[in-house]
């Protein structure tokens, strides 16, 4: 397994020790009365969902697919990683910033909320299309149907 992969899959657990912080957070909040901010919500399904499902899904296809042909033009380490960084740091911002703005920030905090999701859906359309080309048969007689 290459250090690109850990990083995925590293990258994973962390958001999922997050996501579930977040979640007991918001039981605690719900059973006991305590004051949550709004946008808390978003910040546990993002925190779960792309931050710990999504990494940790990409890491395991860049681990598992098979490899680049040689001639593959499309595959590249480094757009891999650069996926890393727009999913990973877009995740990371969107969680801190659901976390910390007030119910009606100011338009400069909204605007780099949206930003932070964009980065995080660009990373992930980078990953997919840097992959593309790794989507497919093994090579095995029973995959070439």
């Amino acid at each position: 397994m290459n250090a690109l992969v850990r990083r995925y899959l590293r990258t994973a657990i962390v958001f999922l020790a997050l996501g579930v912080g977040l979640g007991v957070w918001l039981m605690v909040a719900r059973e006991f009365g305590a004051a949550v901010p709004m946008r808390l919500r978003s910040a546990h399904t993002h925190a779960l969902l792309v931050g710990f499902v999504m990494l940790m899904i990409t890491g395991v296809a860049l681990w598992m697919f098979p490899r680049p042909r040689p001639e593959d033009q499309v595959f590249r380490p480094i757009l891999a990683a650069l996926a890393w960084w727009g999913i990973a740091g877009g995740t990371a911002l969107r969680v801190a910033l659901e976390i910390t703005l007030a119910p009606l920030p100011a338009l400069p905090w909204r605007v780099a909320l949206v930003a932070a999701g964009i980065v995080q859906a660009l990373g992930m359309l980078l990953f997919f299309a840097t992959m593309w080309t790794r989507i497919r048969a093994s090579g095995a007689l029973s995959e070439r149907r």
